[in-house]
């Protein structure tokens, strides 16, 4: 299957965006070439571990992992946009992690420089594993995308050692990486190897996690204290228990969402029906219970961290980019595993809201953490709000949002939809050329759609010569009404797990078209998330809307929302020149007007004067000046 994303969409920009600005300012991060931004140090590292200069190695001991999510990245773009020049740089760059893997095909720079007598003594702490998971995520990519073998090969040797090194036998090690990521990365490599030692590799980590006595307890050599035990425990790690005894999304969002990725991949391929309960009872508990409305999760600073049920700050959430982006990654192999339109509805919010929020619309700037209400001065003088930025940053020590934005985003289309042997499956709407096989019969569908400023969407099916088959087109959770016509005419389509099916001899150039009412709606929270008891959000179709002091002034708190159906009192216009083209929301509301020079003074009637205000995707927000934003309000 191939997709080609229409330059022109909204998500054909966004990969525009990647490939002209984002890959090339990256590049220049990663070889400390952007003025005052945080050094990388990436390149150096390698080059120091390849022999080809001096130094000390720099940055983060995972800092290997942001160059191989760059090159992931890079390869996908490739897959999309043939660039003789980027795959030649690619291949530069692969020549020197070549040239700093070790004989017996170990390739760590933190380790390779201070001491490969250390490596595998700090598993807990030190992303050994994890950097060794993204470079293997590069190599499986760069392989899809040009067919050359050499990073491929350099990474299943290191696979070799790893398999070697970590196991049930006497003579090795019984532990698994304190930081997951590998083991979805292992599992990208079994499909291509088909090696039953890359999934058993996978499987091991995944089945000895938590396993008593706890691995992690029994390191006796790492370099710093575990500072969150007293908060989480082990279940910072996820490793507090076996994997299938764990009920709660829990610990550091980030490997968490990783992990159950890992999970995922593992069950399909297995048919372990113990792994997908586990599973299933993690997914409820994380998106109805500790999941905020644009898709973030990770509701602390402190450990980067889940906290409790219903526990969703909006002023001190830390909602990292990195975690929006590991939610979708697991959202889509849970739809690989069973076509559940729950699944594709997170997915989709995550992507539109909590995934995007995370970059400047040039792709110059970034967002570690995704907040859904800024007061600037809180954030340079309140401790608690010291992680929450109210503008991007160019470039961070720990840089792993940018890349892991880069890198999804130019994968997207591999998001888009899926095939078996029952039909095919749209589960995200982009303005797109798509050519498959129906049962052996070649096939191009054409999707034209204006999504997701509008719920119109047009596929026109060509098959080579006519073939029965079921188009599965996704209701999104959000809408209430929609319509389908075949060739023109309406069509009736029964709905099974979210998906409207229309079965039926397809011809070329069959029309099928699908509209779905896009009303503005204002969303309640569930009463139990005490921040945001007696205030709604503003959405539209997939987007979550904000409120911005750019367009309505400070002191947003003071707002609240204007009496009356939301369908009825808000306007809905589409504004080209504003934010890249958007779709803007306008409505009058109130605003408390009260002033008076006391702290405090008896209770009396509020009072308020109307005004028109400007609701913007929250997405967008902070490309502008600095100031506040808001996404809840009250009534």
């Amino acid at each position: 299957m191939k997709v080609q994303v229409n330059q022109e969409s909204f998500w054909g920009r966004y990969m525009e965006v990647v490939r002209t600005s984002m890959l090339p300012y990256q590049w220049e991060a990663l070889n400390d070439r952007i003025a005052d931004a945080e050094p990388s140090g990436c390149i150096h590292n390698f080059r120091v571990a390849a022999g080809l200069e001096q130094g000390e190695f720099y940055g983060k001991v995972f800092q290997d992992s942001d160059l191989a999510k760059w090159l992931e990245a890079a390869s996908y773009s490739l897959m999309y946009h043939p660039d003789p020049k980027l795959e030649a740089q690619l291949d530069e760059v692969i020549g020197l992690i070549e040239a700093a893997q070790q004989p017996d095909g170990y390739l760590d720079t933190y380790y390779i420089i201070n001491g490969l007598d250390k490596r595998f003594t700090n598993l807990r702490d030190n992303h050994e594993l994890y950097c060794a998971g993204h470079m293997l995520e590069a190599a499986v990519a760069h392989y899809h995308a040009t067919g050359k073998r050499k990073l491929l090969d350099v990474m299943i040797r290191y696979v070799d050692l790893i398999y070697e090194t970590f196991g049930p036998e006497e003579n090795q090690l019984h532990g698994y990486p304190g930081h997951e990521e590998i083991e979805l990365a292992l599992m990208k490599l079994y499909d291509i190897t088909q090696d039953p030692r890359h999934l058993a590799l996978a499987k091991y980590f995944i089945d000895q996690r938590g396993q008593q006595p706890l691995y992690f307890a029994e390191e006796k050599n790492h370099d710093r204290p575990f500072r969150w035990e007293g908060s989480y425990g082990y279940q910072y790690h996820q490793a507090g228990l076996p994997v299938r005894e764990q009920t709660e999304a829990e610990g550091h969002a980030v490997r968490a969402v990783y992990l159950y990725s890992g999970m995922a991949d593992v069950a399909r391929v297995t048919g372990d029906d113990s792994l997908l309960q586990a599973l299933d009872t993690i997914w409820k508990n994380m998106t109805r219970r500790r999941m905020y409305i644009t898709g973030a999760i990770g509701s602390s600073h402190w450990g980067e961290a889940f906290t409790y049920d219903y526990h969703l700050p909006n002023d001190t959430v830390y909602g990292e980019t990195c975690a929006a982006v590991g939610l979708v990654f697991l959202a889509r192999r849970m739809l690989m595993i069973r076509k559940r339109s729950e699944y594709a509805d997170v997915m989709e919010r995550a992507l539109y809201n909590g995934v995007i929020s995370g970059m400047t619309l040039d792709g110059k700037r970034f967002f570690y953490v995704n907040p859904l209400e800024v007061e600037p001065e809180a954030c340079a003088k309140d401790y608690e709000h010291f992680h929450v930025k109210p503008v991007r940053q160019k470039w961070f020590g720990c840089a792993c949002c940018p890349p892991n934005l880069a890198r999804l985003i130019c994968s997207l289309p591999e998001y888009m939809l899926s095939e078996d042997e029952d039909g095919t499956y749209l589960h995200l709407y982009m303005d797109s050329e798509v050519r498959t096989e129906w049962q052996g019969t070649p096939v191009s569908l054409r999707v034209e759609t204006d999504y997701p400023w509008d719920g119109a969407v047009k596929i026109t099916a060509s098959p080579e010569e006519q073939k029965e088959w079921t188009l599965a087109l996704r209701v999104p959770g959000w809408c209430r009404r929609y319509t389908i016509r075949v060739n023109g005419e309406d069509f009736r389509a029964p709905v099974e797990c979210g998906y409207a099916r229309i079965t039926r001899t397809f011809s070329k150039g069959d029309t099928v078209e699908i509209v779905f009412d896009m009303p503005v709606t204002e969303v309640a929270a569930n009463p139990l998330v005490r921040e945001d008891a007696g205030k709604l959000a503003v959405t539209r179709g997939p987007l979550v809307y904000c409120l911005e002091e750019a367009d309505n002034g400070a002191e947003l708190h003071r707002v609240r929302l204007p009496e009356g159906k939301a369908a009825d009192v808000f306007t809905v216009t589409r504004r080209p020149e504003m934010l890249g083209g958007i779709v803007a929301l306008e409505a009058p509301a109130r605003i408390m007007c009260d002033r008076w020079e006391e702290l405090y003074r008896p209770a009396e009637e509020e009072s308020f004067a109307s005004r028109q205000l400007t609701w913007i995707p929250y997405y967008a927000w902070a490309n502008r000046e600095k100031g506040e934003m808001m996404v809840w309000i009250r009534r």
